[in-house]
Order: C-alpha cells, then sequence, then structure tokens
C-alpha cells in the first residue's frame, strides 16, 4: 500500500542529545511511525554553520541536497553538497556535515526499517 509523507507537517526533531550537533531533523518514513518498512527517509535540517557531528553506522547512507549548501567529509575526504547533489556514503564510514552561512537540507536514506535500528557510533573528539 503506498504511503505518502510530507515534511512540512513531519515534527521536527533531535536537538536533545549534544553528541548529534546541532542537526535536527524530520523523519518520513520509519516503519516505527509510518506504514512502511526496508526504507528510512527524513530531510536534515541544519543553520547557519550548524554541524553533525563525525560518527559512523553500519548502513549505508545517501544523501540529496534540497536547500542551502554544506561540507560532508567522509573519511577524511570533503565534498560539496547543494541543491542536487547526492552523496553515498558507504557503510561504516566516518562522515561529518557542516553547513555553509545559509544552513543546509537534505534528504537521507537509509536500507532500515526503523530509523532507531540505526547505531550512531560517534568519534572521539
Amino acid at each position: 500500500m503506498p504511503v505518502i509523507a510530507n515534511a512540512d507537517h513531519a515534527p521536527l526533531e533531535g536537538g536533545e542529545d549534544p553528541a548529534f550537533g546541532t542537526v535536527r531533523w524530520r523523519t518520513l518514513f520509519s516503519a516505527d511511525k509510518t506504514d512502511t518498512h526496508s526504507m528510512v527517509m527524513g530531510v536534515a535540517e541544519f543553520g547557519p554553520g550548524g554541524t553533525l557531528n563525525a560518527h559512523r553506522h553500519s548502513p549505508a547512507e545517501i544523501y540529496f541536497g534540497l536547500a542551502g549548501h554544506g561540507t560532508v567529509t567522509i573519511d577524511g575526504v570533503p565534498h560539496e553538497i547543494s541543491p542536487n547533489v547526492a552523496v553515498f556514503i558507504p557503510p561504516d564510514a566516518e562522515h561529518f556535515t557542516e553547513a555553509g552561512e545559509e544552513g543546509l537540507r537534505f534528504l537521507y536514506v537509509f536500507p532500515n526499517n526503523r530509523f532507531g535500528e540505526v547505531e550512531y557510533r560517534f568519534s572521539v573528539a
């Protein structure tokens, strides 16, 4: 059965755990919240200069730029992200995201049933 999600109606999450940085997100598809399975999708939102701290997780991940600009550093190599730019993050690759002056929004996708199945392992600063 098809499921439709509107990011404008999804609640803003995150912001409680400083380990993540300043990123907030809106979960669109996750089996614990929607009648979906096999994929997790949401929108990450960053204010100017916002961050998602360096971390790893076992599933691969895809980012797709929606608005603003920023840098995704994967295993020490910086990559620019902006509208219409897609980034594939391999399993267990360390990655860090920093938004530019105007902030950043991107779509993220995991091959999991639930967002809670993704175990974030933050790097030691």
